[in-house]
């Protein structure tokens, strides 16, 4: 029977409240809803939503799938049972293995099947046999439970190794090791498959291996393939010198194979003696409880509030920055080392920790791509900036949480080198500029949401004494992650740092320990965070103490309106929330320049100081304004001259000349915003005869660009959760008038063409004819529109394409899936 038609019999016996828990951990197998059980049988099957059902799982339901997955076959129909397992699987009971399979097939990720032939169980028993659905296999990968191929598959794909393994096994032999001779390929596969089978067998072969070797062979503990140089080079036993290396003594006998010049391989059963014999060599139902260092409540609370207040003002100045001089991007994308050094410099901080301050922002919304002059700006009117300061840091909070962009990955290398056991490693490349494309990550928020949770819960796991909160490092979390959801493990260890630096600088943690608001925001109840931050948060100050050096103390952290308008006219310096504003001729202008009086000044001052307004300070602004302005600088594109001042000021006057923009800035003298030639052609359209003086043709040219491809958007939508209860409702309403009908697949009635049902499983017929070498007819749509059928072997499928061979016209071709309106097994026909 077809795997997705056993699997649809089973979901079509299981009660309302079994789909409701399916549904509820696999929401996408009703999102769109389906129309029968064949169809949802169909989804669960699918390789995407498998998938995405593997990354919900724990480790020891993870190794016992696999596990069942290298136990059985689904081509021919062998299933397992748990007491099978249960001898391949170290530590594990009885109990717990049946418990693992129950709760994958609640999952429909494995169901029900007949014993295997020949392994009938005994009479009475009630022993159960188990099949993992069909697409299990592509989506684990080729080292399920991290180990490598068998001998004979390495044969029959590598054909370097192919050529090699007869003459590698005859070495051996006349070595005087224990191993058959062999006259093919295969042959000597299965010699060294019976070679390496045992612990026993594999623990006296290396005996007498070098004294590196035991370390080296534990590098694929939990992963077969490795990275060493030169992997394809020659090494013979009967060659070998007494200083040997262990790479190529393993590779002389067969116990490393080869891939491509860079890459070997550990076979199957070499791994599976090294693990003493079992699949799976550690089995545990509980996670690893890590240790904890400790810090006090207090300080913990005083951390996070500071970083708070920091980051809040801090984003303020950054934001007075942007509006001063917007952030230019680079052909490439993104803010290059140039304008953020200018930007860290502003903010009085370190290059990184600027970047990751403008990511905030960006994906915050309070800092846009501008698409006309490709620079990030502040927008006209932002929200924000009027905010309490509570509210300013859950907006913060919020965008961060469901962002798809990973902030500390501004300055790291593009190609991030994997997390793979590997001998050797190469160079890594360009970093990634702040604000670029290179920073998105689609998964960074189910990696936050999941790593504030196992924050949460090694927090309350870690139950410290009053007063106490248990420190939390990467090591801990990943450890926690890694177990909790294995299949995402290299995700986490990628984002793990990042994530708890930006978590810290949110104040969700602070001296190492999870917060109170931090717990809060992790447990979904940000109202409860807003109310601890309101009460403990120091209010924002309104008032400076002003010095008779020209400066200006700030005792705390300042008011956004006061920081900015400070800013104005004084440059600070220093870090922190106590910052130095000092005033000067050059700061004092730019206030001047930016539309301020001496006399504005001085009452902005005398409201906000605490003090009273120094002598020097108030001479410094007087003096300076009044010698500005003495000295005037504008843009114009042309000007009037003439000695005739009555002319001039009747033309100043005329509405026809109101487009030329005209401005006197002498008795004598106008100026105009409009090149010479158009302000002389709109003259003599006046009844004037100007003479045109063009010592330089001149002009201002605009150019009009587009943001870069994968520009960063300011707002992204969180992850999707559990699908609503009224779609969990109207598809069991569906589901059960299907099941009160008496339809299903009880009578595996054909699946109608383009269907879900119909596609998935010609998916499956397909692959399985690809796995058993079977041929195939298949009704195809040719480029007219005709319907053929056609008899050929399928040889690989992906990309929405099969690539099959023709045996009538022994040529090789691809065909288009979705031409495809039917296939069926050749072999299944026949009978």
């Amino acid at each position: 029977m077809s795997l997705i038609r056993a699997l649809s019999k089973e979901l079509q016996a299981r009660s309302d409240d079994s789909l409701r828990a399916l549904f509820s951990a696999r929401p996408d197998l009703i999102s769109p809803g389906v129309p029968d059980f064949a169809a949802l049988a169909a989804r669960a099957s699918g390789r995407v939503s498998v998938q995405r059902a593997l990354e919900r799982l724990n480790r020891p339901e993870m190794q016992v799938l696999e596990t069942l997955h290298l136990c059985t076959n689904t081509d021919t129909g062998h299933s397992a049972s748990a007491p099978m397992l249960k001898k391949l699987i170290n530590g594990a009971t009885l109990a717990s293995i049946e418990k693992m399979l129950h709760s994958l097939q609640e999952l429909a990720l494995v169901h029900r099947a007949e014993p295997p032939h020949g392994a009938a169980p005994p009479a009475g028993s009630k022993q159960r046999y188990y099949l993992p659905v069909g697409s299990l296999k592509d989506v684990i990968g080729i080292y399920p439970a991290g180990l490598g191929r068998s001998y004979t598959e390495l044969v029959r794909l590598q054909p370097a190794f192919a050529q090699r393994v007869v003459q590698l096994v005859g070495e051996l032999h006349r070595s005087g090791a224990s191993i058959s001779p062999a006259a093919t390929p295969m042959e000597a596969a299965l010699s060294l498959q019976h070679w390496t089978a045992t612990p026993e067998s594999l623990r006296q072969i290396l005996a007498t291996a070098p004294e590196r070797t035991p370390a080296l062979l534990a590098r694929f503990g939990n992963w077969a393939m490795g990275a060493v140089p030169q992997a394809q080079r020659r090494a013979s036993v009967l060659h070998e010198a007494a200083d040997v290396g262990p790479v190529d003594w393993l590779l002389a006998r067969g116990l490393l194979v080869p891939l491509d010049a860079a890459h070997v391989e550990l076979p199957h059963s070499v791994g599976v003696s090294l693990r003493g014999g079992f699949v799976i060599e550690k089995f545990a139902l509980t996670p690893p409880v890590p240790r904890l260092g400790a810090t006090s409540a207090a300080l913990r609370r005083n951390a996070a509030l500071g970083a708070i207040a920091e980051t809040l003002r801090l984003v303020g100045e950054l934001l007075y920055c942007v509006r001063e001089q917007p952030l230019v991007t680079l052909r490439s994308g993104g803010v290059g080392v140039r304008e953020l050094k200018r930007l860290a410099d502003g903010l009085r901080i370190e290059m990184h920790d600027a970047g990751v301050l403008a990511e905030l922002c960006a994906l915050s919304g309070l800092i846009r791509l501008d698409v006309d002059s490709s620079a990030w700006v502040q927008p006209a009117q932002l929200e924000w900036l009027t905010l309490p300061r509570q509210e300013q840091w859950l907006w913060l909070v919020n965008a961060w949480l469901a962002s798809e962009r990973a902030p500390s990955l501004v300055g790291q290398p593009v190609n991030g080198q994997a997390g793979v056991p590997a001998l050797h490693r190469g160079a890594a490349g360009s970093t990634i500029n702040a604000l670029s494309a290179e920073a998105q990550r689609p998964d960074a928020p189910v990696v936050r949401k999941r790593i504030l949770e196992i924050l949460a819960e090694l927090t309350e796991e870690a139950a410290a004494h009053d007063g106490q909160a248990p420190v939390l490092d990467a090591a801990a979390v990943l450890e926690r992650a890694d177990w909790t959801q294995p299949r995402m493990a290299r995700r986490f260890s990628s984002l793990i740092r990042g994530v708890l630096a930006e978590a810290e600088l949110l104040g969700l943690i602070g001296s190492g320990a999870l917060s109170q608001i931090g717990a809060a925001i992790a447990a979904e109840q940000p109202d409860a965070a807003m109310g601890i931050l309101g009460e403990h948060l120091p209010a924002a100050l309104n008032h400076v103490l002003l010095q008779a050096d020209l400066t200006a103390v700030a005792p705390g952290y300042l008011a956004p309106e006061l920081t900015e308008k400070l800013l104005t006219m004084a440059d600070a310096e220093g870090q922190g929330p106590a910052t130095i504003y000092r005033f000067s001729v050059s700061s004092v202008r730019r206030a001047l320049d930016a539309g301020q009086d001496a006399q504005a000044m001085l009452d902005f001052l005398g409201l906000h100081s605490a003090t009273a307004i120094p002598q020097p300070l108030k001479y410094l602004i007087e003096d300076t304004a009044a010698r500005h302005a003495r000295l005037r600088v504008g843009s114009a594109a042309s000007f009037i001259q003439s000695d005739d001042e009555t002319a001039l000021l009747e033309l100043l006057n005329t509405p026809g000349a109101a487009g030329l923009g005209l401005v006197r800035i002498a008795p004598t003298v106008l100026v105009s915003h409009a090149a010479p030639r158009e302000t002389a052609q709109l003259l003599r359209s006046l009844g004037l005869s100007p003479a045109v003086e063009e010592s330089e043709a001149g002009g201002v040219r605009l150019r009009r660009t587009t943001a870069a491809p994968g520009s960063v958007r300011p707002v992204y939508s969180a992850p999707r959760t559990a699908p609503p209860e009224a779609d969990v409702d109207a598809q069991l309403a569906v589901l059960r008038s299907e099941r009160n009908a008496g339809g299903g697949a009880s009578g595996h009635p054909a699946a109608p063409p383009g269907s879900e049902e119909a596609t998935q499983l010609g998916l499956e017929t397909l692959q399985r004819a690809i796995r058993l070498k079977q041929r195939v007819v298949m009704n195809v749509v040719d480029g007219m529109g005709n319907a053929v059928r056609e008899t050929v072997v399928p040889v690989a499928v992906n990309g929405g394409r099969v690539r099959v061979f023709d045996p009538e016209k022994e040529t090789e071709r691809v065909l288009s899936i979705h031409r495809i309106i039917d296939v069926e097994a050749a072999e299944e026909l026949l009978q």
